[in-house]
């Protein structure tokens, strides 16, 4: 840490000479390369932060030892850090003169889920989930994100004279469950602290590490959770007649709600129903009385979410109809709105990105994922968050040529290249801070 702290001091006093009153003004090369060297610095810490946490993840609102691993990072850089905040959250403060008040965030939870990937530091570890023991891995990036979280905040306090205000850089539990953001809001995140002039947020991507994507609007989709129950009478398997077969009616809606997709919404509009889950039945010869749907609906405009709900409830009623069985109960669950990306802060953040990161810095169309960063701009809080790419550039090249396919988020196989994703994610991720300060300094 001693190491740390004098280089950092090194790289605020070479970063003297550069002010960045105005974006024109930002020497964002000088700025890159101090950044950089500062992050060579301190990279073998957030390394072994990033592997420590990706070997020990932990799911949704269970992220205790997450959390106490951050916030002894902040509370070791200066940071006034509270935790218990929507659950198993932290927000950790820095207070540098007055000025506007910046937002970083990361995510805390990890996946029920295998982890294949055959890394050293690959999760085994296991945890209850709804009732039954279940793997847990980091297959979304989270961890990346962490250890940029961290190094975002250790750059920024050696570049602490380049800046006046205060960091709220905060950690959120159960974005996997589109349900920490607004447990975080619930538990007063803009009342106890500072609510933010700007909030900012990444995530990990499986594209080549060193690019960055970003847009102005539309960042993602809509999500809302999807939970079917289908009603029959149980029976022999080798008698169906004298059953109402749930199983037949489960599969007969799973495939017919896609019509709903295909001949009912517009084609140029983004929605998808996914069914990912269903449980039903004990054994091949015996005939359930009921079987459990769970999906996921996702949209980004409110007409296009309205049209799937109302699909959805027809179709699992035809379904049942058709076998005589009772009417479904059927129940679709709010989960969270599209990001929007603040057209201020990206017009801003995009001048300075692009000046880092040249053609690398790219456009993309929004996302048909979901992210509950999106409460943060819903409760009043302009909002920006970007995509930074995790794997080797020659692996992106492979795939081109006929190799296997790149894994993506959420994949069992998914593994991020740490040391480029992390300094891509630092390096982004305080300039994008350093441009809001100024914006806000020049009353922007």
């Amino acid at each position: 840490m001693n190491r740390f702290v004098s280089s950092l001091t090194a790289a605020a006093a070479l970063l003297a000479t550069i002010t960045p009153s105005a974006h024109a003004e930002f020497d964002v090369t000088t700025l890159k390369k101090t950044i950089a060297a500062s992050i060579e610095s301190s990279y073998p810490q957030l390394d072994a932060l990033y592997k420590e946490i990706h070997a020990h993840p932990e799911l949704a609102f269970q992220e205790v030892k997450t959390a106490a691993r951050l916030a002894a990072e902040m509370r070791a850089l200066g940071f006034e850090v509270t935790e218990n905040v929507g659950k198993t959250g932290l927000v950790a403060i820095y207070k540098n003169g007055d000025g506007p008040t910046i937002m970083v965030r990361t995510e805390l939870d990890a996946l029920p889920m295998e982890e294949k990937t055959g890394l050293d530091y690959a999760s085994r570890d296991k945890t209850n989930w709804a009732g039954r023991e279940v793997f847990v891995a980091h297959s979304c990036g989270h961890d990346i994100h962490m250890a940029s979280w961290v190094g975002t905040a250790k750059t920024l306090l050696g570049l602490k004279d380049q800046w006046r205000g205060t960091l709220m850089f905060i950690a959120q539990p159960a974005e996997e469950i589109v349900a920490g953001a607004r447990a975080m809001i619930a538990s007063g995140l803009f009342t106890r602290f500072p609510k933010p002039d700007a909030a900012f947020a990444l995530h990990a991507g499986p594209f080549s590490h060193g690019t960055i994507f970003y847009r102005s609007g539309v960042g993602s989709s809509a999500a809302d959770g999807l939970e079917i129950t289908f009603h029959g009478r149980g029976g022999h398997g080798s008698a169906p007649h004298t059953t109402i077969d749930p199983v037949s009616i489960a599969a007969r809606f799973i495939v017919d709600v896609q019509s709903v997709i295909s001949r009912e919404k517009d084609p140029n509009e983004f929605g998808v129903v996914t069914i990912g889950a269903i449980h039903g039945g004990t054994a091949g010869n015996i005939i359930p009385d009921s079987v459990q749907l769970s999906g996921t609906i996702r949209s980004f405009k409110p007409e296009v979410r309205a049209k799937l709900h109302a699909g959805i409830e027809r179709t699992a009623k035809a379904a049942a109809a058709m076998s005589g069985a009772p009417a479904p109960d059927v129940r679709m669950a709010e989960g969270t709105k599209s990001v929007m990306n603040d057209p201020d802060v990206v017009a801003a953040t995009a001048d300075v990105l692009k000046a880092a990161f040249g053609d690398k810095f790219r456009v993309s169309p929004p996302g048909t994922a979901s992210e509950d960063f999106s409460e943060y701009a819903g409760a009043g809080v302009p909002s920006m968050m970007f995509n930074i790419g995790v794997y080797d550039q020659e692996r992106i090249d492979a795939v081109r040529n006929g190799g296997p396919p790149i894994p993506s988020n959420h994949s069992p196989l998914f593994a991020p290249v740490p040391k480029p994703s992390i300094e891509t994610g630092v390096t982004a991720m305080t300039l994008a801070v350093l441009s809001a300060f100024d914006r806000h300094a020049k009353g922007k």
